[in-house]
């Protein structure tokens, strides 16, 4: 059985500045404290918590396998970070580096990275690979959530 995943981070609410403790994994939508609107749920995810992290999510989940050595992941990930937010309390964002995870790499075939998967209730549900704009991003993850 994996281990249970009860840590947090502190996100910053986009719509009143409130500081968020918000968990990597459970069920429901993170809220501000505050003003009560959608946060962005962006987190990081391994080997050893991906499925409680990402695939036993309620909300789909867009999963971006980088590397730090990666030129296009760097250029990417704040293009990821703006479709999250826009996007808060529709997606979840979970973020896993390759290099330390390797399973879970192997699992999802990542050949590339930047490889960015849509993950609906814990299947495959949309994979594309390279950086990509905003703009082309938010459209695929909405192409992704439509199907």
């Amino acid at each position: 059985m994996p281990p249970k995943v009860t840590e947090s981070s502190v996100i910053r609410c986009p719509h009143c500045g409130r500081d968020n403790r918000v968990p990597r994994a459970g069920a429901g939508v993170p809220r501000c404290g505050e003003c009560r609107e959608s946060l962005p749920w962006v987190v990081d995810a391994g080997d050893e918590d991906f499925t409680e992290v990402a695939e036993a999510a309620r909300i789909p989940v867009v999963v971006d396998f980088w590397a730090s050595w990666c030129g296009p992941c760097r250029m990417v990930s704040p293009a990821l970070q703006q479709v999250a937010t826009e996007l808060a309390g529709r997606i979840k964002l979970v973020k896993v580096n390759i290099d330390e995870a390797p399973e879970t790499s192997r699992r999802f075939d990542v050949r590339a990275v930047p490889t960015l998967v849509v993950l609906r209730l814990g299947r495959v549900v949309a994979q594309r690979a390279g950086a990509a704009p905003a703009p082309v991003l938010r459209e695929w993850v909405g192409d992704a959530l439509a199907g």
